[in-house]
């Protein structure tokens, strides 16, 4: 018996990657299949340049530094304190524990900042 079939669709021949969403995808791919198959590709790369969103001004000299990491740390230090007289057990310990990390380095940038007064 013989059976009738339609003709297969019309299709275009188009290629996959000519729509924006699939070039952006064979790019994803290829970027991906470069950095796990092609590291020596990364080596070569030229040097990542840093965000300025944060950055501490280049001018500024040691001694202004060394006052500011001192401020900041004594204000660390506050806000530790403040915060384990809230806490019982071994969360306060913990909370005394960090407040004296920071009191030292608050004593550490201190001896620099003397260092730099006597010079």
């Amino acid at each position: 018996m013989f059976k009738a079939t339609p003709n297969p669709p019309e299709t275009d021949d188009v290629s996959p990657y000519e729509t924006p969403d699939s070039k952006i995808l064979n790019e994803a791919a290829d970027r991906a299949l470069d950095y796990y198959l092609n590291p020596a590709a990364h080596i070569k790369a030229p040097p990542r340049t840093p965000g300025t969103m944060f950055i501490v001004n280049p001018e500024l000299d040691t001694e202004t530094l060394l006052a500011h990491a001192c401020e900041s740390l004594a204000s660390a230090n506050v806000m530790t304190m403040d915060l384990a007289d809230h806490m019982e057990g071994p969360s306060r310990n913990s909370l005394l524990g960090i407040a004296q990390i920071i009191m030292l380095g608050e004593l550490a940038v201190n001896r620099a900042l003397d260092n730099i007064d006597q010079q």
